[in-house]
């Protein structure tokens, strides 16, 4: 027996998908380009660096797609209520608001976009980009370690 599923009615915003990408990797040039003219090299970040961009694209990623403080980014671009978890969806109109209504719901699409922004600013801007990308990587351990005191601490009120 085939199984089907079922189209949805309004074709998905494929050319706001296009420029939505154009954006991204033209962005990513420009700032190679400027990092050329600055004469930094992003072979010069270490092992470390990666590891910090990492965690700090991770807390970035889950700050802008879930939290509540940043609402307001997401709100033009959603309908629901940013209170409550996963009750956020992108606004049904199948043009660039919808688009990026899926990339700042996503925290994988989004985490893509801070990534990128985050190993520019440490390589345009190393001062800044460095104090950014550390503030966010301890923030985002420290999310870590509090889920696992919360489950420790659970595990030891069951016991």
């Amino acid at each position: 027996m085939a199984v089907t599923t079922k189209r949805p009615d309004v074709r998905p915003p494929y050319e706001a998908y296009a420029r939505i990408m154009g954006v991204f990797a033209g962005g990513l040039a420009v700032a190679g380009g400027v990092a050329r003219l600055l004469d930094r090299d992003p072979r010069d970040q270490t092992w470390l660096d990666l590891a910090t961009l990492s965690m700090a694209s991770f807390k970035a990623a889950r700050t802008i797609a879930r939290d509540d403080v940043t609402s307001f980014i997401r709100e033009p671009f959603v309908e629901g209520d940013p209170r409550v978890p996963d009750h956020e969806r992108p606004v049904q109109t199948g043009d660039m608001e919808q688009a990026i209504g899926e990339l700042v719901t996503c925290s994988r699409c989004v985490g893509t976009w801070a990534a990128a922004g985050l190993a520019t600013a440490q390589i345009l801007a190393p001062r800044f980009g460095r104090m950014l990308t550390w503030t966010l990587a301890g923030a985002g351990v420290n999310d870590f370690l509090q889920a696992g005191f919360a489950a420790l601490t659970r595990k030891a009120n069951d016991s």
